[in-house]
């Protein structure tokens, strides 16, 4: 495309024109020019920029409105939370090409390199008391879960409350984060971390045998700006249907992506370790738990295993 035809588009000088070109290609985009022909646009950045990911984004609320980018950060929950506090807008976004300080739940670091993975945070502002903040998480877990079905294929999986599973290692994981007062919940910050192009080899020795991606377990790269919106796009979708209908649907599908009705596992919390068979959700989102001597468990939290014992 010509100079003159941008110039005259965008109602601004062939100089002003030549300036945005240039703050592109500082960018990562890779533009083409000849003096004859114009600009042409050769190549998009494997960058989640905010400009990207509206593109074409389908939804009302959620990035629509701020999404705040960085090529690093600690950590995105610790950036919405900040942003959250000081009165951000419901569905604004925080996304990061790598974080310094991930963290998933019970205060654990998330491996989080550069360029080949999903680090963001939203901030919502439901209108629901605080016992019904810890739904978010499965709400959060079964959206993530849908999207990356439905955008690459794999057959993924969650372990309560929201581990994303592939293959039997852990894909993402959801951490969700909340500021209540007295009788209702202020906002809600839905972290999510998510393993896309790793390789195997990519991560630490010590994870290897536990954690997986995308790429690993499709053996191909995955269009991380394309996941992103259908991550948003999915996040919004189930929040809108919880509000409409409750959390019933929500928890309905949630089971759908599990497999851990009637299986036996350890479930440690704290320091004590408890063990039986999954014997249901409950509509809190707690994990109930009949022992081998026939006690009624109720979990809201804590780190399950699937394990064999006595």
């Amino acid at each position: 495309m010509s100079g003159e035809t941008l110039s005259q588009s965008l109602r601004m000088s062939r100089t002003a024109v030549w300036k945005h070109v240039c703050a592109l290609r500082s960018a990562g985009y890779r533009i083409d020019s000849s003096p004859r022909k114009g600009y042409i646009l050769r190549e998009i950045p494997d960058l989640l920029l905010p400009q990207e990911l509206r593109e074409g984004l389908q939804t009302a609320l959620i990035g629509q409105g701020d999404i705040r980018f960085f090529p690093g950060t600690d950590s995105t929950n610790r950036q919405a939370k900040a942003l959250a506090a000081a009165g951000a807008a419901e569905g604004t976004v925080v996304i990061a090409e790598e974080q310094t300080a991930g963290r998933g739940r019970r205060g654990r670091a998330w491996f989080s390199p550069p360029r080949v993975g999903i680090y963001m945070s939203l901030i919502l502002r439901p209108d629901i008391p605080p016992q019904e903040a810890p739904r978010f998480a499965l709400l959060a877990a079964a959206a993530v879960a849908a999207a990356v079905r439905e955008t690459t294929g794999l057959e993924v999986t969650i372990k309560w409350p929201n581990d994303i599973l592939a293959g039997g290692r852990k894909l993402g994981g959801i951490l969700t984060e909340a500021s209540m007062e007295m009788d209702r919940v202020e906002y809600l910050i839905i972290g999510v971390g998510l393993n896309v192009n790793l390789n195997r080899r990519d991560f630490p020795p010590e994870l290897q045998p536990i954690a997986t991606s995308i790429r690993a377990e499709t053996g191909r790269p995955t269009d991380r700006i394309l996941l992103t919106k259908r991550l948003l796009e999915s996040l919004e979708a189930t929040y809108n249907e919880c509000r409409r209908e409750g959390f019933a649907p929500i928890l309905k599908r949630w089971q759908g992506f599990s497999e851990m009705l009637g299986r036996r596992v350890a479930v440690d919390v704290g320091e004590r370790r408890f063990t039986g068979k999954v014997a249901a959700f409950g509509a809190d989102g707690s994990l109930v738990l009949r022992s081998p001597d026939g006690e009624t468990l109720r979990f809201f939290s804590g780190d399950v295993h699937f394990e064999s014992f006595a």
